[in-house]
């Protein structure tokens, strides 16, 4: 499809999607206290993240043993790490997850296919790759298309999921509704709010406007600045599905209490 018929619809859709009243809601997630196993489910929405790039390999052993300790979805980690972590993990429940073309996005999709061919052939078994940020907002949604096309086809190749990090909160709300759009339409599993690397991270109305554009079907993941139960419960609220945070043990041992 030609650049101007992408825009085209995109506009349309996501114009009509804004003009939308109402919410769309992801399935939904039990978080009551009271519920029995309630921190047993907030542990599972938990995407334990150690991305810093002074991270030890002795910090990311621990990051994989608190995840096994508490029954995290996953480790995330940068590439030169899964192998460690998929090590650590194994015979867990817990995957292993790698970041693609972090934290900026702005490199060659071929170069991003091949980091995630590495990092699924050490272990990865999700990807969170982040999208063309300019060329996005340079309204060149087939370069962001392809390159999102490029990364679903190696994942699922490979049987790994796909999450797609817009960088919320570099983009106006029509552009975050527009990647969104592109990641649904290029199959990708996710959509995620930010790479926690930039000016600032996810909002509850971030996550609303984005599950609102990718219906109940896809992911929604929030991650970047969430330290607490009570804003991951505002998250969840407004239609994530999974949450990113390296503060993932305070908000368990919060839930617990």
């Amino acid at each position: 499809m030609e650049n101007s018929e992408l825009e085209h619809l995109l506009t349309v859709v996501v114009g009509e999607l804004l003009a939308a009243k109402g919410s769309v809601r992801a399935p939904a997630i039990d978080l009551t206290p009271s519920a029995k196993g309630f921190d047993a489910r907030v542990a599972a929405l938990i995407d334990h993240t150690i991305l810093r790039p002074d991270a030890t390999a002795d910090e990311v052993r621990k990051v994989c043993a608190e995840a096994r300790h508490y029954g995290f979805a996953s480790v995330c980690v940068n590439p030169a790490r899964v192998a460690l972590v998929a090590a650590e993990l194994r015979g867990s429940n817990v995957k292993t997850c790698s970041v693609v073309g972090f934290p900026l996005g702005a490199t060659f999709t071929e170069a991003k296919a091949r980091e995630a061919e590495l990092a699924i052939g050490a272990g990865a078994q999700e990807i969170d790759m982040v999208i063309n940020v300019g060329a996005l907002r340079d309204r060149a949604y087939d370069i962001v298309k392809n390159d999102i096309d490029g990364l679903v086809r190696v994942c699922h190749e490979h049987g790994a999921l796909l999450k797609v990090i817009i960088e919320a909160c570099l983009l106006t709300n029509g552009e975050k509704a527009i990647a969104c759009a592109l990641a649904k339409l290029a199959g990708a599993d996710f959509v995620k709010t930010s790479t926690g690397f930039s000016k600032s991270g996810a909002t509850a109305a971030d996550v609303a406007l984005m599950r609102r554009v990718v219906g109940p079907g896809l992911g929604v993941k929030a991650a970047g600045g969430i330290r607490s139960l009570e804003e991951l419960r505002a998250m969840v609220e407004a239609g994530a599905s999974r949450i990113g945070a390296s503060a993932g043990v305070k908000i368990v041992e919060a839930a617990q209490g």
